[in-house]
């Protein structure tokens, strides 16, 4: 047994690491005592697979960089979340996203932090399109969006759906029920 090195459990994370200090700053991540934390939110930028795909309304609600459908350019934060719809097509698109990732073709210094799907239209997905999404969930983390009716008349004035927790604890957004 070697002596001086640490023991514990080792875990893989899917993600950045964090070393303490709040994301964005070389600052200590404690306030000092009696003040709580600061902490820079993390800046995102959201890339439609496809027309439609819900990137604008998305950065719009959560915050970021619209990147339509183009990759993040300079000053741009290289972070990237995809957007793509429950669709058929949409799904495709996304894949073919991810491939490009995995390939290389994206631009150097990107980084794919995740997927975030878009309901096309209310209710549970058929089954063929719930096997595409369960794919795409094989190979990076995915957030899904339920429809939001609202969103649809160009409202986006209300909180997020509380079905969105986990993407706006990710982007910094303030979910309240809906």
């Amino acid at each position: 047994m070697r002596t001086g090195v640490r023991q514990g459990p080792e875990i893989w994370l899917r993600g950045p690491v964090g070393t303490g200090a709040p994301v964005g700053t070389d600052a200590p991540a404690s306030g000092g005592p009696g003040h709580p934390p600061s902490v820079t939110r993390r800046r995102f930028s959201w890339v439609a697979a496809h027309g439609g795909a819900g990137a604008s309304t998305l950065a719009a609600v959560y915050g970021g960089h619209d990147c339509g459908r183009d990759w993040p350019g300079a000053g741009a934060p290289p972070s990237v979340l995809l957007v793509a719809r429950t669709h058929a097509a949409g799904l495709a698109a996304a894949l073919r996203a991810l491939e490009a990732f995995r390939r290389g073709d994206a631009p150097a210094g990107l980084d794919l932090d995740a997927v975030v799907l878009v309901a096309d239209a209310p209710g549970r997905l058929p089954r063929p399109l719930a096997q595409q999404v369960k794919r795409i969930e094989a190979v990076i983390d995915v957030y899904r969006v339920p429809w939001v009716a609202a969103w649809r008349l160009g409202d986006l004035t209300g909180p997020p759906p509380r079905e969105t927790e986990a993407l706006a604890r990710l982007t910094g957004a303030s979910v309240r029920g809906r």
